[in-house]
């Protein structure tokens, strides 16, 4: 089983080693939406200044210019023939005569006319542009990505996870989603998350989504061994990030742990907790909804220790404390190791949320 896994680990970088232009449609980097009404103001606008820019260089040189009747251009004739020219109609009733007039004509005028003409099939063109667009999102984000949370499966758990955390106030840019089902990834990048399409077994993949530049790693998948497996590839490429995986049976809790996990959370027993519960104090159930739900009332959180906190009492402050996080080990209230709280403590309390 060991070998297997770490044959897995060693695999070649297939992803991780491929330009950024052929990474488009695997990682997806989100993007402001504009409606079809604004992108084609947009590109009429731009129509128009090249258009302006034509008649302007045209009517400055319009001594090298002459119409059919010998005559010298006016204004309206500058835009006549930058006008005809950009949409390539080309009458021939006004032409360039003198060589300077047509040297402007192969250097600015030709350029103008190429780059007028894909304004007006830019929605021919919009894939393309998009596909180079998305690429240079992509160099950019790999880049720079940094101290983000990487959710392994975007199913129920992974969904749930992701809203605690933008209700926390986690910026949807920070949260990166892989997951195997483009159908799912779709719905996460409508929310403005960072998606990478495929399995996170893979080292390769993991790297794409930047885990070994993590903060965090949370791993929500449908099945336990798949679970045991993404954990120990994120642990291996990622040592320091905090890994939270989820699975449905108590009984591979320890496998979890013995792969890397922080922390385990089992699903399958605490519904059934909350089930039991239910049948004697469902109010406790309430409360306990209402803590997990970060929108309003109440809700888990910690923060560091204020100076005039110090020394005191964690039972005794403003706040309610349930627990005391020293060296990076919980200490829960009443505990004497935790009579009196120190300036690297940080305290597990009750906030009130408000909408």
């Amino acid at each position: 089983m060991a070998g297997k896994l770490r044959a897995r680990l060693t695999r070649s970088e297939a992803l991780t080693d491929q330009p950024d232009f052929a990474l488009v449609g695997v990682l997806r980097i989100p993007q402001l939406q504009t409606s079809p009404a604004r992108a084609i103001y947009k590109r009429v606008l731009i129509a128009l200044g090249a258009l302006g820019a034509a008649v302007l260089i045209v009517y400055i040189d319009r001594a090298g210019y002459r119409d059919a009747q010998d005559n010298e251009l006016s204004l309206l004739d500058c835009i006549y023939y930058a006008t005809v020219s950009l949409s390539t109609t080309g009458y021939g009733d006004i032409t360039p005569f003198t060589p300077s007039a047509r040297l402007v004509n192969v250097l600015l005028i030709t350029p103008l006319r190429i780059f007028f003409l894909i304004v007006l099939v830019g929605t021919t063109l919009s894939a393309l542009t998009e596909s180079s667009r998305q690429a240079f999102k992509i160099q950019r984000w790999r880049q720079h990505v940094r101290n983000h949370t990487v959710v392994v499966g975007y199913g129920t758990k992974g969904r749930t996870a992701i809203e605690a955390m933008l209700g926390d106030g986690v910026p949807a840019s920070e949260i990166v989603v892989v997951d195997t089902d483009q159908t799912v990834l779709d719905s996460a990048a409508s929310k403005g998350l960072v998606t990478v399409f495929g399995s996170a077994t893979k080292s390769d993949v993991l790297r794409l989504a930047g885990a070994q530049n993590a903060s965090s790693i949370i791993v929500a998948t449908n099945r336990d061994d798949t679970a045991v497996l993404v954990t120990l590839t994120a642990r291996e490429i990622a040592p320091k990030a905090k890994i939270a995986a989820a699975i449905r049976e108590a009984d591979n809790a320890h496998l979890l742990r013995q792969s890397g996990a922080d922390s385990v959370v089992v699903s399958s027993e605490t519904a059934g907790r909350l089930l039991g519960i239910a049948t004697t104090t469902p109010t406790v159930v309430e409360m306990i909804e209402d803590l997990l739900t970060p929108e309003a009332g109440f809700a888990i959180a910690e923060r560091a220790v204020e100076r005039d906190e110090v020394g005191g009492s964690p039972r005794h402050l403003s706040d309610i404390v349930l627990g005391v996080v020293r060296d990076g080990r919980l200490v829960r209230v009443g505990s004497p190791e935790v009579d009196a709280v120190e300036a690297n403590d940080r305290l597990l309390y009750i906030r009130r949320v408000t909408n």
